[in-house]
């Protein structure tokens, strides 16, 4: 008969973490995956962006509709982010007591962002842990949640900054607790499908760095004309939110920085290599008038282009 494997979790729309990854990893093993979802992200390859928490109303719906109609034989639990939804999955356990239960908490994001307030790591402690047949942790994990925490359950991975991998593991060992394999067993068959799995070049990539530099070759080109951000997210067909988010991943500025930066290097050239009026260099670079252009120059240079000019005479 074939094991049914319920996954109570989070989205993520790269497939490469949360309830798409599990249903891979339970499918590719032979299980039948179940899921109920918690929280829907917000993300991307470059991590998460937002997030939308589930009431627990609909999280308790969700687990009560597939439970009684199916009864899976273990349970998978994620990104659980809020009280109210802690207490619905504890009061399924309880009621349903599958045959095992994992339990991969998930703190941090890949990107190492805060996912989960003190509030409900204390209740998670204290009301979760011990319903669990095995907690699959991180190690910088491990200090924030487990402190004296009996460890006998506990299997800690090695940090790793491949996103999904400790998700993968859990899964696996959901599937193998089916089986009815012992703990140790089961960690020792999800550690063998970890370490012979798709490598991470093969995992999915991002357009981050091409669109950076097809960025940076436009302002190149257009910083004269505009400084507006939609201008050169429009004509790179990403949205504004997009663009700041590569520029801030792998420059560090946001892109109006980033263009700015340009003018304010065209400008120093501009000032320091021609008599032109300060009045007719505002105008060549997009400024309504001089007093606009000396605001924003001083904003950067702490000094008036009419003084930097001096200073370069």
């Amino acid at each position: 008969m074939i094991k049914t494997i319920l996954t109570i979790t989070g989205s993520d729309s790269t497939n490469e973490s949360g309830i798409q990854a599990d249903i891979n990893t339970i499918t590719s093993l032979g299980a039948k995956a179940l899921s109920v979802v918690t929280s829907v992200t917000i993300q991307n390859t470059l991590g998460i962006q937002d997030f939308y928490d589930l009431p627990a109303e609909v999280v308790s719906g969700q687990l009560d509709a597939i439970i009684n109609d199916v009864e899976p034989t273990v349970v998978k639990i994620g990104m659980i982010r809020s009280s109210d939804v802690l207490q619905v999955i504890v009061n399924a356990l309880k009621r349903y007591h599958p045959h095992a239960v994992v339990y991969d908490p998930v703190l941090f994001s890949s990107r190492g962002d805060r996912l989960m307030g003190s509030e409900a790591v204390e209740l998670i402690k204290r009301y979760l842990f011990p319903l669990c047949t095995v907690i699959v942790i991180r190690r910088r994990e491990s200090e924030a949640l487990l402190h004296d925490y009996i460890k006998n359950n506990v299997c800690i991975l090695a940090d790793s900054a491949e996103h999904g991998y400790a998700n993968d593991f859990s899964s696996a060992l959901a599937v193998y607790l089916a089986e009815g394999l012992a703990a140790d067993k089961a960690i020792e068959k999800a550690h063998s499908y970890i370490n012979r799995r798709t490598t991470k070049a093969d995992r999915l990539q991002g357009r981050s760095g091409e669109l950076y530099n097809e960025f940076i070759a436009r302002v190149e080109k257009d910083y004269l004309q505009s400084s507006d951000v939609a201008h050169y997210a429009d004509a790179l067909n990403v949205s504004g939110r997009y663009l700041a988010q590569v520029c801030r991943r792998i420059a560090g500025k946001s892109p109006k920085n980033i263009i700015d930066s340009y003018q304010i290097k065209g400008l120093k050239t501009r000032l320091a290599s021609t008599d032109d009026s300060i009045q007719q260099i505002a105008r060549e670079f997009g400024f309504a008038n001089q007093a606009h252009l000396s605001k924003f120059f001083k904003k950067y240079v702490g000094s008036s282009p009419t003084e930097y000019r001096r200073r370069r005479s």
